[in-house]
Parts: structure tokens; C-alpha cells; sequence
């Protein structure tokens, strides 16, 4: 039995099987690539079997032909349901209350593509607290039984021919986990209800929006530049007094602050989602800027109008544009 890992530098900490390997004394190959590399062979032949957890390369064919019985794999989602690199990023991201492990063997052109020998039974285990569950305590959860059932895999020779699915028929339509990119963060204010924005925010946050920041150098005239914002702390607050007018447009941020605008301690910035419900900027990150209070970092970005509105008897600087 061999042990192949990432390099060194992939992740930031190290590799559980490297250390557990170099505990039972096992030959250990770190590699980034399969091309040009073979898997060794021993006193008693070639490897037999291939296992690949949580292993962002694509095994190729050649390797998975020369192990007698191919390979296996563990994937944290009730498979065809959630195929893709990011399963439990997905299921969180789905709302879903239940999810569940499969073990399959390794396809030899697609990812989880595999015949299922062992599955959680439908619909699933518990998702603990999925209302405010992460994606590492879900890792923490779903690990133990993925490992629990792919030694049972291995000992009941599930992957041995004749291989039996033990996949459940599949009924609706297929909900996919595609890789988590920047776009995932990208906050829709039209359409995304506070409580899809807190769930993202939890899952892959934090957050990110772009707005019109105004700069007015010296030597020419004032220009506006779209500079991306991340919101690095935010939450649902009651709306503030006299800021309705706010709710017709979701995404524009203001502020409780009459004109001119100044950052004072009773000062915050707000914005309304697209179900009328209302966020406060606690902190935020302007591109080029570092983190700061909300309010102050819009005013140094200079996000607000030059002009005020009398809204409710009250003088209003509202911001340039909605964030995008």
C-alpha cells in the first residue's frame, strides 16, 4: 500500500494522509501532476486498488488499468444529486436539511461518474444546525462516515466484479455542485432575499459588490471609477427612521446622516434587500483601501452624491449609484 498526496504549498496545512502514512511507514509520492509518472510497483506485483479522497486531480485511465480492481472514491453528496467539486458548499447553499456519502468507483473519463457500490440510504442523515452550519463543521460531520463506509467498501470487496449498483433510482431534476468562484459572491441585490444574502455570507462569504467612487485629481477633472466592495461585516437591523424611500431601490446604500456627510459614532450605513429587509454596513473593504468602518470607508471612497435631497423634512446625501 502506497500513499500518493499533493505537494508541499497546496494546502495550507498538512496533509492528514501524509502524516498517517509516515506513521505506518509507507512510501509516500507528492506529486502535482500525473503526466510522466507511474505508480511503482512492489515485491508482490502492482497496486491492486486506487483511492482517491478528496483529491482535486483527475486520475487518467492508464493508471486506473494497471490496478487489478481500479479505483475507489468517497464523495459527500447522495450521488447523481450534487455532482461536482463543491458538494457541501451546494447542499448548504441549497437549504437542504439532509444530505449523505457515497462511495463509487473511479471513472475512467468523468468525474463522479462511477458506479455506486455503497450509499447513505435515502433521504439522508441530519445536516447538524443547517441553518447556521459551515462548510468545515459539515467537513467535520460528514468525514467520520465517509471513512466508516469506504473500510466497509473495502472489507465486503464491493469493488470486486461482478460490482453490484447500489445507487437509488433517481427522480426530479439533478441539483449540480459546480466549483465555488468570485461570482458565487457577487451579491444580486434585485433578486437576493437578506436571507439568501446571510446564507452565502456564511457559506463562501464574505461578500462582494462593486460601486461609483468619484476622484477628483489636480490636474484634471473629477472622474468616476467602479471599484469593488467587500462587505467583511455586515447585519439585519430594524430601518432606521425616515429612510423608505431607500426600499424602492434595493442595493443603494445610505446613511442616517443628514448633509454633509461625516462619520460620528451614531452614524451607520445601510441598505435595503430585495425583500424590503434592511442590512447594516458595519465594515467593508473598498478596493484599493483597507477594511474600515462602513460609513467612514464610503466617505473616503467618495461613494455620495455632491448634492442633497429634503426627504421627511430631513436634508439626504444619497450614494451615486446602487452597488452592482
Amino acid at each position: 500500500m502506497e500513499a500518493s498526496t499533493f505537494p508541499p504549498g497546496v494546502f495550507s496545512t498538512a496533509v492528514p494522509l501524509k502524516a498517517a502514512a509516515s506513521a505506518l511507514s509507507l512510501p509516500i509520492h507528492e506529486i502535482d501532476t500525473f503526466t510522466g509518472w507511474t505508480p511503482p510497483s512492489s515485491p508482490n506485483g502492482n497496486i491492486n486498488l486506487v483511492i482517491a479522497v478528496s483529491f482535486g486531480l483527475f486520475v487518467p485511465p492508464r493508471i486506473l488499468n494497471g490496478a487489478k480492481y481500479g479505483g475507489l472514491n468517497v464523495h459527500p453528496s447522495l450521488l447523481p444529486n450534487f455532482r461536482g467539486p463543491a458538494p457541501l458548499h451546494h447542499a448548504l447553499l441549497a437549504g437542504e436539511t439532509t444530505t449523505g456519502v457515497t462511495v463509487q468507483t473511479l471513472h475512467s473519463k468523468h468525474f463522479d461518474h462511477g458506479v455506486i457500490l455503497s450509499q447513505t440510504p435515502a433521504p439522508g442523515f441530519e445536516i447538524p444546525n443547517p441553518e447556521s452550519c459551515t462548510v468545515p463543521e459539515l467537513v467535520d460531520f460528514v468525514a467520520p462516515k465517509g471513512a466508516e463506509m469506504l473500510v466497509e467498501s473495502i472489507e465486503k470487496g464491493l469493488f470486486v466484479p461482478p460490482i453490484a449498483n447500489a445507487g437509488a433510482e433517481q427522480t426530479g431534476e439533478l441539483k449540480h455542485a459546480p466549483k465555488i468562484t468570485p461570482q458565487d459572491r457577487h451579491i444580486n441585490w434585485v433578486n437576493w432575499t437578506l436571507e439568501e444574502i446571510n446564507r452565502r455570507n456564511r457559506v463562501i462569504g464574505p461578500l462582494w459588490s462593486k460601486a461609483l467612487c468619484a476622484s477628483n485629481p489636480a490636474d484634471g477633472p473629477l472622474s468616476f471609477q467602479q471599484k469593488r466592495v467587500i462587505l467583511t461585516d455586515t447585519e439585519e437591523v430594524d430601518p432606521p427612521e425616515g429612510c423608505d424611500s431607500f426600499s424602492i431601490l434595493p442595493g443603494l446604500p445610505f446613511t442616517n446622516a443628514s448633509h454633509p456627510v461625516e462619520p460620528k459614532k451614531s452614524r451607520k450605513l445601510y441598505v435595503f434587500t430585495a425583500d424590503g429587509k434592511v442590512l447594516r454596513i458595519n465594515r467593508m473593504k473598498v478596493e484599493g483601501e483597507q477594511d474600515a468602518e462602513g460609513l467612514r470607508a464610503a466617505i473616503k471612497a467618495r461613494m455620495f452624491g455632491d448634492r442633497a435631497f429634503q426627504y421627511e423634512g430631513r436634508e439626504l446625501t444619497p450614494f451615486r449609484n446602487p452597488l452592482v
